[in-house]
């Protein structure tokens, strides 16, 4: 990824970005986002942005598979952690769903995962450990719970859907406290671009609404220099 744009992604939020991949389609109706209400460990800390690593987990019971079975796929599992291209996130489907119980995100896991240079972990599963986490990893989760349950690694590697949102290992994935999206290939090379479009177009209303003589008329004049400048 270009320097400069992963520095933009870096600074802007989730929405902002996907209103921008509405400017890069031309149209709304972009979809590739999260649905729901998330937990963020870090509401301050910007987004993250990188390439998934993905891989499924289940907590509520114990793993019926034997114990060694279960050691080696958990190396496994931090292996392909540790590699693939960067920058990276780790988006982790957790199987037990609305009913995940078992926080795989505590002050351990997390700090194992920012010392391999990952940029956060999205999951919609359990986080803990609140204010013990490493700075400049932020968890974005279903929950907050206490427990660590049975947690155990599924699958590695794998298309996973987390909110909503199928996720591939290898996509592009912003992410922040309102949600995340997956940015697709094809719109990378105009995504800069549309991004400073999208911002110098906002500032046409925000600008005249911030003022304290602004009134309908100004709204309306704003609004129509904005509608303009959009198509």
């Amino acid at each position: 990824m270009d320097q400069s744009l992963l520095d933009l992604l870096r600074r802007v939020d989730t929405p902002t970005v996907c209103n921008a991949l509405e400017v890069v389609e031309g149209k709304r109706g972009f979809d590739r986002f999260t649905r729901g209400t998330v937990q963020c460990s870090d509401p301050a800390g910007g987004a993250m942005v990188g390439y998934a690593r993905t891989a499924r987990i289940a907590a509520i019971a114990p793993p019926e598979e034997p114990p060694e079975v279960i050691r080696t796929r958990r190396m496994d599992y931090y292996r392909h952690m540790s590699q693939g291209p960067r920058p990276a996130l780790a988006v982790i489907e957790d199987m037990d769903g609305d009913n995940a119980v078992g926080a795989f995100w505590g002050e351990i896991n997390t700090s194992v995962h920012k010392g391999f240079g990952l940029s956060g972990a999205l999951t919609n599963g359990v986080m803990r450990d609140l204010g013990d986490l490493p700075e400049g990893f932020p968890v974005i989760a279903g929950s907050v719970g206490p427990s660590h349950a049975f947690v155990h690694v599924r699958e590695i590697g794998t298309k996973v859907t987390v909110f909503g949102l199928e996720v591939a290992d290898g996509d592009l994935v912003h992410a922040d406290r309102h949600g995340a999206l997956v940015i697709p290939d094809s719109h990378v090379p105009e995504l800069e671009q549309a991004i400073h479009k999208l911002l110098e177009t906002e500032r046409l209303v925000l600008d005249p609404a911030r003022q304290p003589d602004f009134d309908f008329d100004k709204f309306e004049a704003a609004w129509a220099a904005f509608e303009r400048a959009r198509t």
